[in-house]
């Protein structure tokens, strides 16, 4: 298990790191921060103050030095834009991303799952069709359209629950119902598929010979195995809800990372899209090494592949 786990901690290192470079690359090489920093009526002796107040007239390896040692410490300079450290508008930001992605991705598997389980069992039936059916549905819906049409029906029309905002619990709703949606195919087809494996497996078919309770079959003994390739995906899905919350986040005016992202992107303020890039690939870097290692304790298997 130490093995695996080096080999693996080794791969996620070696990932953030290639990450930070392609950050850091892309928003230094989209044009002259200087000339942008300093406006289009600025001078060229203005733009070069700029370009020395900035550290942006040294080379590009040593820029990138300083920037991955200071994001080492969680340090991401101060914002163009908001004139604050990044690191404090991260920390007033993130918290309201984690909050929309955990419910979002507790309510898609608290659905998938169950789905794809009932699916699974009852194959060929009317059930497994419409389920089948629905994660076609949910793939096909876009999250902003979902989005939309949730804030008409139930906030403009019903007006059982708030339009915007995150000050209680009931202005999560919408937004992680929108966001959940996007998870609960992949979600549901991979349980049924696993459960169909496991359902066919000598096991599973020796413990019915037993005669035990189908459903003690069902749930002890089959979904227990059939939900181990799950564990990833759910870490990997999460990964994906952060990124994606910039859309949801939008539409239903959330101030969380994904509406800051958007804020920093329009107004050219590159620290805070360069740390909002990096902090949200470590997540979802991190996620993944984390589901890697829960499978391998799940199935000893893994471990030796």
């Amino acid at each position: 298990m130490l093995a695996f786990l080096l080999r693996r901690l080794a791969v996620a290192l070696s990932v953030v790191l290639t990450v930070s470079v392609i950050a850091f690359l892309l928003l230094h090489l989209s044009g002259d921060l200087a000339t942008d920093l300093a406006g289009p009526e600025a001078s060229p002796e203005q733009v070069a103050r700029v370009r020395v107040e900035y550290g942006l007239d040294q080379p590009l390896v040593v820029q990138y030095g300083q920037w991955l040692a200071g994001a080492a410490r969680f340090d991401f300079g101060r914002s163009f834009y908001f004139r604050e450290s990044v690191a404090s508008l991260l920390g007033d930001r993130i918290p309201i991303t984690l909050k929309l992605g955990a419910i979002s991705l507790g309510l898609a598997l608290l659905v998938a799952i169950p789905l794809g389980a009932l699916a699974a069992v009852k194959r060929g039936s009317w059930f497994d069709r419409a389920a089948l059916a629905f994660c076609a549905l949910g793939q096909a819906v876009p999250t902003f359209w979902l989005g939309l049409t949730l804030i008409i029906i139930f906030a403009v029309n019903l007006r059982w629950l708030p339009v915007s905002g995150n000050a209680t619990w009931s202005h999560y709703v919408l937004p992680s119902v929108a966001l959940g949606w996007y998870a609960i195919p992949a979600v549901m087809r991979l349980t049924r598929n696993g459960m169909l494996d496991v359902m066919a497996s000598d096991y599973i078919r020796t413990a019915r010979a037993k005669g035990l309770r189908p459903h003690t079959v069902i749930f002890k003994h089959a979904l227990r195995n059939a939900v181990v390739p799950v564990v990833a995906l759910a870490a990997v899905q999460f990964g994906f809800m952060l990124g994606g919350s910039i859309v949801v986040e939008a539409v239903f005016s959330l101030q969380g990372l994904g509406q800051l992202a958007w804020e920093a992107i329009a107004r050219k303020d590159f620290p805070v899209v360069q740390a909002i890039v990096m902090l949200l690939a470590t997540i979802y870097i991190l996620l993944t090494f984390l589901a890697d290692l829960l499978n391998a304790w799940l199935d000893p298997r893994i471990r030796v592949a």
